[in-house]
């Protein structure tokens, strides 16, 4: 059997001599040998690839002088310099997405770990948790300028080994997804609310003050409520078992310290909690915009819970009903009523005088 070469192919072998360069489209062609396409191999390794054909460069004996970068390859190099920053400052970004998706697959041990930790800032809300449980304190950021401020903070961290981490405003404003941060973000361990059987437990006798929640939802408007609270010393703010409302970062910045002053108890089933809570001597009032007695005018007990509905809704019917007292607040009626911050804050003024 008679071997054939593929058309346009050049014939095996030597060239015969004069045959034109011309004839064929592979003619004029190089075919390199292995070892030349071995040494193209190895210098793309390097990055110093030759054309087709050009001899290998060189490299430098060890201890030569180097050749000088060209002004495009230090351009170059800068510009991967810059996305190795980049790619940092992305990472650095991702721990607060990490905390504002914490709520996925809550299974996972680092989300478990994340939903034991609240993101809290500004600077009176981190005073507060240091002053009271500094162990709770997990990581700290900070502004330059807030490092006079915070001196015995960060000499705790360093004591304890808690780490701290001085950014800029913009990586602030990022982590604490807000842009009153003032300055600093912490993340600490959330205080779990109590139970009702404990709380009654370790309250005091005497005169006592609480708040129920019943609905209430808003961040801003809880964190005035604690603000309120702490300032007129509420022993503490009572939510529903089946409540969502938790403290977070932007109620505590709100609260200005108070979120560590006035602890969250958690109630059990309604009419339990209601039988428990008047075996302790409480009387509940139920906080409602008409129809109630004229809260400066009536004789307020001495415990007494005030018993607060969301805005618009207002409070459970079964629930209003079942409480001892109906209040209101007076008011010109040009306005239909106070927000439910603002309530709280003249009902424990009322109470409190």
């Amino acid at each position: 059997m008679t071997h054939r070469d593929p058309p346009n192919r050049p014939p095996r072998g030597p060239r015969p001599p004069g045959e034109s360069s011309g004839q064929s489209p592979w003619s004029g062609t190089h075919v390199r040998s292995r070892k030349e396409r071995f040494d193209d191999r190895s210098a793309g390794v390097r990055g110093e690839r030759p054309a087709h054909g050009a001899p290998a460069r060189e490299r430098p004996a060890y201890g030569a002088p180097m050749r000088e970068r060209p002004a495009h390859e230090a351009r170059s190099h800068e510009g991967r310099a810059h996305q190795n920053r980049a790619h940092e400052s992305r990472a650095f970004d991702n721990e607060h997405d990490a905390y504002a998706h914490e709520g996925e697959h809550a299974s996972h041990p680092a989300r478990e770990r994340r939903s034991a930790e609240l993101r809290l800032y500004g600077l009176n809300a981190i005073h507060a948790v240091f002053s009271r449980r500094p162990q709770a304190i997990r990581k700290l950021y900070l502004a330059e300028s807030r490092i006079p401020a915070l001196q015995p903070l960060l000499k705790w961290c360093v004591a304890n080994r808690v780490g701290y981490r001085v950014v800029d405003e913009l990586d602030l404003h990022k982590l604490a997804a807000s842009s009153h941060h003032e300055g600093v973000v912490a993340d600490v361990l959330r205080e779990e609310p109590q139970s009702v059987s404990t709380w009654l437990r370790d309250l005091p006798s005497g005169p006592q003050c609480a708040i129920w929640l019943d609905g209430v939802g808003n961040p801003h408007n809880f964190g005035a409520i604690l603000r309120s609270a702490a300032h007129f010393g509420v022993s503490a703010i009572l939510l529903p078992k089946h409540s969502s409302l938790t403290l977070s970062g932007a109620a505590a910045r709100v609260a200005e310290g108070g979120a560590e002053a006035v602890p969250l108890v958690r109630l059990g089933r309604e009419d339990n909690a209601i039988a428990q809570l008047r075996g302790a001597g409480f009387t509940l009032a139920a906080t409602v915009v008409k129809g109630g007695t004229d809260v400066f005018s009536a004789p307020l007990p001495e415990r007494t819970i005030y018993v607060l509905g969301a805005e618009g809704e207002g409070m459970d019917r079964e629930l209003a009903s079942a409480c001892d007292l109906r209040l209101s607040i007076p008011g010109t009626g040009l306005v239909e009523s106070l927000n439910v911050a603002s309530a709280a804050a003249v009902l424990l003024a009322a109470w409190a005088r």
